[in-house]
Formats: structure tokens, C-alpha cells, sequence
């Protein structure tokens, strides 16, 4: 008898605990600082031990309980979902320094509200325009970063 109830989420767990050691062992040489004065090392490791604790739960999730799911088919994933969001992150990123974070942010909140089978126009324009605000507040006004609503491309700057 195996002591592997569930290979799937095994496997899984042990991919998060290896990238979280990737993540740990590539901060290593940032300096850390403390709590209360964070170097820039800080943050990515605080995130990696998050990932290795989440893989070490899937990982004994994996160990005691078996799979009870029906097997998922390549068909069923989805597909239109897995673009959009991805296309929404590729958007943000390139588009932050031309378009300015307003924009940037506008289009992937769109586009990713395109990804729902529930979509709404209403709604994701709704949506996009409390997340442009709740950016603007928090990361331009709240915390004073240099970042321009509007980028060259549209008359910023």
C-alpha cells in the first residue's frame, strides 16, 4: 500500500516548496532589515515562506487524502479565461510607462472582467473605473509614488 493518497497534489506541493526555495535562496544576498524598516529582501521572503507553507499543506493534503475529483480533460479547462487573464497582466505591464497607471489599469480590469461566462458591460466598467480610482488613492495619493495617471502617449507627464 502506498503512503501517496493523492499524486496530483504531491507533485504540486512539492513544485510550490521548490519554487519558494528558488524565491529564498534568490533574496538571500538583499539585505533584510527588520519589520519596521524593510530592506528589500524583506518582502520576497516573507512571500516565499508563504508559498513553501501553502506547498507543505498541499503537500500533507496529498499524503493523507485521496483524489476525489473526476479527472479534469485539457477540453475543459478554460480556455478563454486563461487568455484574457493572461493578456490582462502582459497588458498592465507593457502599458504602465506608455499609457500611465489609469489606462493601464482601466484595460486589464476590463479585459479580465471580459474572462467571466457573468460578464456584464455595466458592471466591468463599473468595476474598472472604482479599481482606476482605488489605485489612484492608494498608490498615488496614499503612499506618493512617482507614477503618472496618464503616460507620454497620451498627453502625460
Amino acid at each position: 500500500m502506498s503512503f501517496i493518497k493523492n499524486p496530483k497534489d504531491v507533485i504540486a506541493g512539492l513544485l510550490l516548496v521548490a519554487t519558494a526555495a528558488m524565491f529564498a535562496l534568490l533574496t538571500a544576498d538583499l539585505p533584510m532589515g527588520s519589520a519596521i524598516r524593510m530592506g528589500p529582501g524583506y518582502f520576497p521572503l516573507v512571500l516565499a515562506g508563504i508559498l513553501g507553507a501553502l506547498g507543505l499543506l498541499v503537500l500533507v493534503t496529498g499524503l493523507r487524502y485521496p483524489d476525489e475529483g473526476a479527472p479534469v480533460r485539457l477540453a475543459a479547462l478554460p480556455w478563454r479565461a486563461l487568455i484574457l487573464i493572461t493578456l490582462a497582466v502582459f497588458v498592465f505591464g507593457f502599458g504602465i510607462r506608455p499609457l500611465g497607471l489609469g489606462p493601464s489599469i482601466g484595460l486589464a480590469v476590463f479585459i479580465s472582467a471580459l474572462a467571466s461566462h457573468r460578464f456584464h458591460l455595466i458592471t466591468a466598467l463599473t468595476l474598472t473605473a472604482v479599481m482606476v480610482a482605488f489605485a489612484w488613492a492608494v498608490f498615488i495619493k496614499g503612499l506618493g509614488l512617482p507614477l503618472p495617471m496618464l503616460g507620454p502617449w497620451l498627453g502625460g507627464y
